[in-house]
């Protein structure tokens, strides 16, 4: 079972292959999503500090049922936090409000604020400065991995040529149409973990004729298909959903796609509108 599999950080931490994305999910609903989620045999939970669900996730974590060594927690410093004093407070305002002692994985959630997002200004000082937060954190015990999120290249070199550590993960919009293959390349590299959010393109990939029978010829599901795509690839998928029946479904994918298929699955035509989402930065045509 995927559930069961991890991949190994550079600092040889595991990390499950497929977590549990609580991205609007309601603070007073992701504890039972978190609970659900865990007895289903999930032991990966990421949230954010942007979500403002953080305390429904920890409230879920101590309420499972199952030791708090054997989860995986992951959040997202907010993208607004660019100077170390920002940065070492909310990272103890994480802490506190999950209620928890560690955080498994904590990464920047955006090299700009979204405001500025995909802008010419890429904020390098700021982002050493809020990486220097979290690397004092990690070698405090607080945090055992850190990492980014939609950093590009120039991003993430910023780190790697000036900071002290290099990030073990990058969480980036990666999906059947819209996979940045020379960003997954560059990353990898680098020994740096590439995380897929939104593999099923925020539920926008689900009219597609092509992949429906693609899915079809698999006896998949469309979701459970690109799940799978994006764990050929060497990503860690995470998909989101408060439904326990598409929890259970979105795990069910120990089966192979074809060499052949996945190059077919490479080339589909991207998705240029992903609805309501794109009001979001980094749906908005922005990436």
């Amino acid at each position: 079972m995927i559930l069961q599999e991890t991949f190994t950080l550079s600092n040889d931490v595991k990390i499950p292959k497929l977590a549990l994305g609580t991205w609007m999910i309601d603070d007073n609903a992701v504890a039972d999503a978190v609970v659900a989620a865990v007895k289903l045999g999930y032991r990966h939970i990421d949230t954010a500090q942007a979500y403002a669900n953080e305390r429904g996730v920890g409230e879920g974590i101590r309420a499972c049922g199952v030791a708090r060594e054997e989860l995986f927690v992951t959040t997202k410093l907010d993208a607004s936090h660019k100077n170390y004093a920002d940065s070492k407070a909310a990272i103890e305002g994480s802490l506190k409000t999950l209620g928890l002692d560690y955080i498994d994985l904590m990464i920047i959630h955006s090299p700009q604020p979204w405001g500025d997002f995909a802008g010419e200004e890429r904020f390098f000082e700021g982002n050493l400065e809020a990486w220097r937060a979290l690397e004092e954190a990690y070698e405090a015990g607080k945090i055992r991995a850190i990492g980014v999120s939609n950093f590009q290249k120039e991003d993430l070199d910023n780190i790697i040529d000036n900071a002290k550590i290099k990030p073990m993960i990058n969480q980036i919009l990666a999906h059947v149409s819209n996979t940045p293959f020379e960003l997954i390349d560059y990353s990898q590299s680098k020994g740096i973990l590439v995380e897929a959010y939104s593999p099923v393109a925020h539920g926008k990939i689900l009219d597609n004729p092509e992949i429906a029978e693609m899915a079809k010829k698999y006896g998949v599901s469309v979701p459970q298909l690109c799940i799978r795509y994006c764990l050929e690839l060497g990503l860690l998928p995470l998909p989101k959903t408060a439904n326990p029946a598409h929890m259970k479904s979105n795990a069910d994918v120990d089966f192979e796609i074809s060499a052949d298929d996945m190059e077919a699955l490479k080339t589909i035509d991207r998705i240029k509108d992903y609805g309501d989402a794109s009001m979001f930065p980094v749906y908005g045509g922005k990436m």
